[in-house]
């Protein structure tokens, strides 16, 4: 990533797949994110309110839900947007893949230097 960063090309070719299976695939990559259920698990349930007519089972996955569609709609706005951005911009692209790929870098020293101290 630091020395040689892919860059996507302007009108280049569509990556492989659907758009249903790259939807798809993305859906079950977040899906199976630990992260995923710590929220539901930390978040939710001080949401719902155990005497309303809804189970609180119900209410939390009426919350799940709402938190879902909210991403989706996020997550495809800055896909969109970054997509158009970094194919019509060669040198962003190589910048942000390059600063990236540093930071990747600076993270990976960062967790082994506090290995060593401990």
């Amino acid at each position: 990533m630091l020395r040689s960063p892919a860059i996507p090309q302007e009108g280049g070719e569509q990556a492989s797949g659907s758009w249903f299976r790259q939807t798809l695939k993305g859906a079950g990559i977040s899906g199976l994110n630990p992260k995923l259920f710590l929220l539901f698990l930390a978040l939710l349930p001080q949401f719902t309110d155990p005497g309303a007519e809804w189970p609180v089972a119900g209410q939390i996955v009426t919350l799940g839900l709402v938190h879902v569609a909210s991403c989706a709609v996020v997550y495809t706005g800055v896909g969109a947007g970054a997509r158009v951005v970094l194919r019509t911009r060669p040198a962003a692209a190589r910048t942000v893949t390059r600063v990236s790929g540093a930071a990747m870098v600076a993270i990976g020293l960062f967790l082994l230097a506090e290995q060593l101290m401990h």
